[in-house]
């Protein structure tokens, strides 16, 4: 499967931003999705996930009530809704996709879990 994000850029804090991820190739609803980000001198991080039928999602602590993933399996895209939004917030922001999983695996949490990947989209929030 092939990634492309899209949907960043320069935001003040207080905003939002959505982000689109969009996949091509078959069978997009067999694979668990996830975001990533990552700022300039650090690692990359996760920020939520979601699992091939959208019943379960995670997100990581600090973005938890203000960012909502979300999946279109039909339109093979996943979407991150991003609300509230911090200084802190801004990277480049990922997404992945990790295959062999069935509708009740865990969703993975860190790069390891996860096959494939997008270039990134960057998330700028400053006034």
């Amino acid at each position: 499967v092939q990634l492309q994000a899209s949907g960043g850029g320069l935001v003040q804090p207080g905003g939002s931003l959505r982000l689109s991820c969009a996949a091509s190739g078959p069978s997009f609803s067999r694979y668990a999705m996830g975001w990533f980000r990552q700022a300039p001198g650090k690692e990359r991080e996760f920020v939520s996930g979601i699992g091939r039928s959208s019943s379960s999602t995670v997100y990581a602590a600090s973005v938890k009530g203000r960012f909502t993933i979300s999946r279109d399996n039909a339109k093979k895209t996943v979407f991150l809704q991003m609300n509230s939004l911090k200084p802190e917030d801004a990277a480049v922001y990922y997404c992945a996709a990790r295959g062999g999983v069935i509708l009740t695996s865990p969703i993975g949490t860190t790069t390891h879990d996860y096959n494939y990947w997008g270039q990134g989209t960057q998330v700028t929030v400053s006034s």
